[in-house]
């Protein structure tokens, strides 16, 4: 029996060099700091994350290219009104922030002038405390009331425009893009490589199903926010060995319009 175990060893070993490689995407985004100023990383769970065997870029460029009709642009006029949109939802999260933050340290001087009589020094203190408060939340809230109606009118002025770009870039990419499947298949059946797809889970990890043939990948996925997406097409070499560790986050992704 003990004869035959080199043997068995041998065969383990060459079923695993020639066994799938492993890719593990972490994904995570900068977010404002809930607790203060500044920002910190989030892990981004739920967003779908493709290995693709050929550049997807690569093959909707060519197809831009050999189309007869130039692709359409968003107007650098709604681009302009979008961001003063966005700038203006900015100002509104702020106001609303400061707006909550004091009506908290409201509560938080009521509930703490019910532990003293009226007659004592720490009451008339909080009380005054009290006082500067209040006075300051009917300022912050009228701020905050002005800053919603300056971002809902800017947005409405954006949403009719926005559809109407979005109708036309829909209608010239189906015809531009009408064989893009094919080609897909194609650049896929070329390369000898599979497609593997997986989605990121609560700490903002794909593995598991990223097991692939060595060869070239990019990593593909998107991540939608408000006014844009992030989105990625990222080449990597995947080889036998450790797992292949690819982080997508904002310096390695492309920012592009929602419309």
């Amino acid at each position: 029996m003990r004869s035959h175990l080199p043997y068995a060893i041998a065969l383990l070993l060459a079923a695993g060099a020639c066994g799938p490689a492993e890719v593990v995407v972490s994904m995570e985004i900068e977010v404002p700091n809930p607790d203060g100023g500044g920002t910190m990383q989030l892990a981004v769970s739920d967003i779908e994350v493709q290995l693709l065997p050929y550049d997807r870029d690569a093959v909707f460029d060519s197809l831009t290219r050999a189309y007869s009709v130039p692709e359409p642009d968003v107007p650098t006029e709604l681009v302009q009104a979008r961001e003063a949109v966005q700038a203006a939802q900015a100002e509104w999260d702020a106001s609303q922030r400061r707006w909550g933050l004091v009506r908290d340290t409201l509560q938080a001087l009521s509930n703490a002038l019910e532990q003293y009589s009226r007659g004592e020094a720490q009451y008339l203190l909080l009380y005054r405390e009290f006082q500067d408060f209040e006075g300051q939340l009917a300022g912050l809230e009228t701020q905050m009331n002005r800053s919603f109606a300056r971002f809902d009118s800017l947005q409405q002025g954006t949403i009719r425009a926005s559809d109407s770009v979005r109708i036309i870039q829909d209608s010239w990419a189906d015809d531009a893009f009408a064989d893009i499947g094919t080609v897909f298949r194609e650049r896929q059946l070329a390369s000898g490589l599979d497609i593997a797809v997986d989605t990121t889970d609560g700490s903002g990890i794909a593995r598991g199903n990223l097991r692939v043939r060595p060869g070239q990948y990019w990593v593909y996925a998107r991540y939608p926010m408000t006014y844009t997406e992030l989105y990625w097409n990222v080449p990597v070499t995947v080889e036998r060995g450790e797992p292949v560790q690819v982080t997508l986050s904002p310096a390695n992704a492309e920012e592009r319009i929602r419309l």
